[in-house]
């Protein structure tokens, strides 16, 4: 009678246990979202000045957003060097300042994800937008903003940011237009 008291709670205890996997397991679209904007914001959301120090980062941005950036950061440092070595070289070259990706040039103290939204658009193309929310306490009065992450996940590959709607409070409408009006100015 013992021994089948002893087997009988080996055998609960073993069932009762939660089988732990290697750890594999397939996370929410929003855990991966949420994963991949804190990295964003934590590398690049208060200075540009991480994008000289550092090669962009592959797996935050879609592969357009991507090389618009390189080429802009590309032609910034071109420009440093050609006036380090001009008749001026105490001119001030063409540089990203500020937070390029917040609508606040000079960005937050503290942000949160508010909601995110996915959707299925094509056969294995998904996409998603994230409304965060902004605020500046350095400022006085302090400011308080909301933007919207898009980020698209082609295939299955992983979420990538496609563009970010700035609010109102910036001077342009959202992340492709800010690259685009840089990238013209940066080629005059």
């Amino acid at each position: 009678m013992k021994k089948l008291f002893i087997y009988l709670s080996l055998f609960i205890f073993l069932f009762s246990c939660k089988k732990k996997d290697s750890g594999l397991q397939a996370q929410s679209p929003n855990a991966e979202i949420t994963k991949v904007l804190e990295k964003f914001y934590q590398q690049y959301g208060k200075s540009s000045e991480t994008l000289y120090d550092q090669p962009i980062a592959q797996d935050l941005f879609t592969p357009q957003i991507r090389k618009e950036i390189e080429e802009i950061v590309s032609a910034s440092k071109q420009d440093i060097e050609r006036i380090k070595k001009s008749a001026h070289p105490d001119d001030k070259p063409m540089l990203l300042e500020g937070s390029v990706f917040t609508s606040l040039y000079e960005a937050y103290t503290s942000y949160r994800i508010r909601s995110i939204s996915t959707r299925d658009m094509k056969p294995k193309v998904k996409t998603a937008d994230a409304i965060v929310t902004f605020e500046n306490t350095a400022v006085s009065p302090k400011i308080e903003w909301t933007e919207n992450v898009h980020l698209i996940n082609p295939s299955g590959s992983g979420w990538e940011i496609d563009n970010i709607t700035f609010d109102k409070i910036a001077q342009v409408k959202d992340l492709k237009t800010r690259l685009n009006d840089l990238r013209a100015e940066f080629k005059k």
